[in-house]
């Protein structure tokens, strides 16, 4: 069993497949992908994630707003994210966080709107699934602001091992896509090797970030059965035990998605 931990469903170029979700899930779940979880983005995607997680029974979904999607001038409002959240097919919030690389100057916007996705983490228990670009202080000063109860996750992550560590100290669990395959990737591939087995969990991030030997085509959740069996090999494990360990981290992360 493998788990596809952050993919965008209704985001995929579908032409390998005929224009057919169907077919691309279908593909994954021929290379042993069990579970698929579809994130929002935006409060525009909200529906289409959310309908998605509703027609596949393998499918769950996030809501959320990421820091790109935030529209200057407009305030993220509480009671509507506690409102999607309410959704049974809604397993986590976000993605959320903040991400200084493209917008710099949108700081004080993006960390508003994290506060606020922290809080609504608080007010439902659900984990919260965390977005981060050259932003490390003021990512883990909100993640400790914030004091959460229960755990969330580092998704896509392309840190250092000293944001890795200190994210692992507040209970976070880290996620890695197919950046970790790239040929430049070896001060992330020495973070693979030291998160706790317990901790780790692996994702496609399709569309985006195909891992090597596709790089520079569309991703697909399927591809993450590539992910997995690079990083069972980095780590020196069979990928059985790698995609039943990341698997097991991923229901005990997101229990709601255990119910079906």
């Amino acid at each position: 069993m493998l788990i596809d931990s952050h993919c965008h469903l209704d985001r995929l170029d579908l032409a390998a497949h005929d224009g057919s979700l169907d077919a691309a899930l279908d593909a994954a779940r021929a290379r042993g992908v069990s579970q698929f979880l579809c994130i929002g983005v935006s409060a525009d995607n909200a529906a289409a994630v959310k309908s998605l997680a509703e027609r596949y029974e393998d499918v769950h979904c996030s809501v959320g707003v990421h820091p790109l999607d935030l529209q200057p001038g407009e305030s993220l409002a509480l009671d509507w994210l506690l409102g999607e959240l309410e959704h049974p097919r809604v397993v986590a919030i976000g993605e959320t966080g903040l991400d200084y690389h493209y917008e710099p100057e949108a700081a004080e916007l993006q960390v508003q709107a994290f506060r606020l996705h922290l809080d609504a983490a608080k007010v439902t228990g659900k984990p919260v699934i965390v977005h981060t670009r050259e932003a490390r202080a003021d990512t883990l000063s909100l993640l400790r602001e914030a004091a959460l109860p229960q755990a969330g996750v580092l998704h896509c992550f392309t840190e250092d091992w000293e944001m890795a560590r200190a994210a692992l100290d507040l209970g976070f669990y880290i996620s890695l896509s197919g950046i970790v395959t790239f040929r430049n990737a070896e001060a992330l591939r020495e973070v693979a090797r030291q998160v706790p087995a317990d901790r780790l969990l692996v994702e496609t991030d399709s569309p985006y970030l195909a891992p090597v030997p596709h790089r520079g085509k569309p991703n697909l959740p399927q591809y993450v059965r590539e992910v997995a069996e690079f990083l069972a090999e980095l780590r020196g494990v069979s990928f059985d035990a790698f995609a039943e360990q990341t698997s097991e981290n991923y229901l005990r992360l997101f229990p709601l998605a255990r119910r079906g």
